[in-house]
């Protein structure tokens, strides 16, 4: 059987604000070296290690990210096998029933590697050695988790009970990873409950990592959650390609339950069947879902006194700190225990046993509707990126990027009027039937009303510096007549 690799890429990492936002969330960000966390998750199966067949992965992601997923696969030369656009978010697992419905789609029963984009692991050949286990045992018709034995006492993860350990077929069984039958998913523990569950090397941490059968799946799935079986089935069913994207049928999609894997279905094999097909397999590699800042530090390298510091920055007379600075130089002096991380448009500041709450800031910034917790200044599209330098009563200034070859979508403005300046590069400006070249330093006007473009016919980037006047200045005053990328408005 071939093995398909599912990334799932829909998750928006609240704890992680101001890094991590709706519009741009922590799988598309380089948190641990230079590729970002989508980017090392589809490479961690890339050396030639297994045995078995390999397909390309499918990845399912939310439809706003769609351009930058494909831009990061690009940029590490993956093709995917299908990119699936999720219209809104349903949790984990209405997103790996699309992927399932869609392998037998293509005619094809294949065993499906489910991961979260959002993942570091570290020791990729121990994380390779378990997918090789898993293999064995989803090939069998079991039900593969991946449980991370615990380095402490942690509360915030919820842990898998092992029950009888199960038999490996290997050449070196000293090296294979172990697996045991499922005795009980556990809620995340109180701190003694944790320290117990540490001493008894009986629970490990739930990855929220699978592997198993696409037939399997859509066979459990039924049976526990028929409803998301009939919305997904519909969606997949009536989809449509659009270029490098699968669309899934979004009324279908809107009718289908919001509900997490294990609860959807991996609890309830475990406590409904006595020979249940469960099982997890022990995974020591490094693991972290990266779920709030004091992860991230222990994740990362870290000097004498424990500290990770990245960007303009200085440290002094501090211990256990995470300093991160993007736009500006931060000092810290006489720090412990804190986690300081400035952007163009925000600074956090907060005590690592307190981390967890950041998710507070994100909820008052949403009922505030500030857009803080959507996205940075600087906002990426498929054509380049803008950045707000500076904004006040009926003006803005941005920054623009055209690509290479790139051009923005033919529009028009109700209420604002545009001053361009090329910075760098050439523009092809298009202002109703006038088409112009601009070089650096030259500059045009676009009144009111106008149907422009803008065009970068050049192999070089194009920058220019926007200015914008009028009584309104929202994203949502563009009326858009044609597009390259199919956006509307």
């Amino acid at each position: 059987m071939r093995l398909q690799p599912v990334v799932l890429s829909g998750g928006s990492g609240t704890r992680l604000w101001p890094l991590s936002r709706e519009h741009f969330p922590k799988q598309l960000l380089p948190l641990v070296g230079s590729r970002t966390m989508l980017q090392n998750t589809v490479t961690r199966l890339n050396d030639g290690f297994f045995k078995f067949p390999l397909l390309s992965p499918l990845v399912v992601c939310n439809e706003e990210h769609r351009f930058l997923v494909a831009e990061q696969m690009r940029q590490i030369e993956v093709i995917p096998r299908q990119l699936i656009l999720e219209p809104f978010g349903r949790n984990t697992a209405p997103a790996l029933t699309l992927a399932a419905f869609s392998a037998l789609e293509a005619g094809e029963d294949c065993i499906l590697l489910v991961m979260p984009a959002d993942h570091i692991i570290a020791d990729i050949p121990a994380f390779q050695a378990a997918v090789q286990t898993g293999y064995q045992l989803a090939q069998n018709n079991h039900v593969v988790t991946f449980g991370i034995v615990p380095t402490r006492a942690e509360t915030g993860y919820g842990y898998i009970e092992m029950g009888q350990p199960l038999p490996i077929m290997a050449m070196d069984s000293a090296s294979i990873p172990k697996a045991f039958r499922i005795k009980a998913f556990v809620e995340k523990p109180d701190q003694e409950t944790a320290q117990n569950y540490l001493q008894s090397a009986n629970h490990l941490w739930n990855s929220g990592m699978f592997m198993l059968r696409a037939s399997i799946w859509i066979k459990e799935i039924a049976a526990h959650a028929s409803e998301i079986e009939r919305a997904c089935h519909q969606a997949i069913t009536e989809g449509s390609q659009d270029g490098d994207f699968f669309r899934i049928k979004h009324a279908a999609f809107e009718t289908c339950p919001s509900n997490s894997i294990d609860y959807a279905v991996m609890e309830k094999l475990t406590t409904e069947k006595e020979n249940h097909p469960s099982v997890v397999v022990s995974l020591d590699a490094g693991w972290s879902d990266v779920g709030a800042w004091p992860s991230l530090l222990e994740a990362s390298p870290r000097d004498q006194d424990g500290n990770m510091a990245r960007g303009d920055v200085y440290l002094e007379n501090s211990r256990n700190t995470l300093l991160l600075a993007e736009h500006r130089m931060v000092a810290g002096i006489g720090l412990k225990d804190l986690m300081v991380i400035e952007t163009s448009d925000a600074v956090l500041v907060v005590h690592k046993e307190h981390a967890q709450h950041v998710k507070n800031v994100v909820s008052q910034l949403k009922e505030a509707g500030r857009e803080e917790h959507i996205k940075h200044r600087k906002v990426y599209r498929p054509w380049g990126c803008y950045e707000s330098i500076d904004y006040g009563t009926r003006f803005q200034v941005k920054r623009i990027t055209v690509n290479p070859g790139a051009s923005l979508s033919l529009q028009m403005h109700h209420h604002r009027a545009e001053h361009w300046i090329v910075v760098k590069g050439t523009a092809r400006i298009i202002r109703d039937n006038e088409t112009t070249l601009l070089s650096e330093n030259q500059s045009t006007y676009i009144p009111l009303g106008v149907k422009h473009r803008l065009e970068n016919p050049g192999k070089l980037p194009l920058e220019i510096i926007e200015v914008q006047s009028g009584s309104y200045l929202g994203e949502d005053d563009i009326v858009c007549f044609e597009d390259h990328y199919g956006r509307v408005g």
